[in-house]
């Protein structure tokens, strides 16, 4: 079964969202060095990268075209990755990722990404409902603290929710 390596968000607003007043992303540093990780080992094997965009409209920073909007540069894409912006949690919705992915026979998908509990979780279930066999790397995706809960609650609860949906390894621990 053909794999493709999905990269969600990984945009330059999250990273700094702290110096505009915002919460700081937890674990940023570790986590570009994870998914900078996984994206060497995707390339290695030849597997396809798919990057989102998440995109605003009006005066929002993720305006596309933005400086923040752009993709973080240590995980920057290369002429042959695909990019594709999208302005809803679910990255199916409003794209053309499902029959992208079916046109090239790819079954399985490796999740990683921002914001947890949002595209990471939603592009989770809806890959499960859209009949993929999906792997999430625990330790590749992130968050900001909640009112209610901290960063790290929020990644743990989502690590046990998403196993029904898909198989949560280490990102050590998956293989293209």
């Amino acid at each position: 079964m053909k794999k493709a390596l999905l990269v969600i968000d990984f945009q330059i607003m999250p990273f700094v969202w702290k110096d505009y007043g915002g919460k700081e992303l937890y674990r940023s540093r570790e986590l570009l060095g994870t998914v900078a990780e996984l994206i060497g080992k995707a390339r290695a094997a030849d597997v396809p990268i798919y990057y989102f965009l998440h995109t605003e409209t009006g005066e929002s920073p993720r305006v596309e075209g933005s400086p923040l909007w752009q993709i973080h540069p240590e995980v920057a894409p290369l002429a042959h990755d695909h990019r594709i912006v999208k302005y809803h949690p679910d990255i199916f919705h409003g794209t053309e990722l499902d029959r992208t992915l079916k046109q090239n026979r790819i079954c399985n998908l490796v999740l990683c990404g921002i914001q947890t509990e949002y595209c990471v979780d939603t592009a989770c279930r809806s890959a499960y409902f859209h009949g993929y066999e999906t792997e999430v790397a625990m330790d590749g995706h992130s968050t900001f603290d909640s009112d209610e809960l901290t960063a790290e609650q929020i990644i743990c609860h989502h690590n046990t929710v998403l196993k029904a949906f898909a198989e949560i390894k280490q990102s050590g621990e998956i293989f293209f």
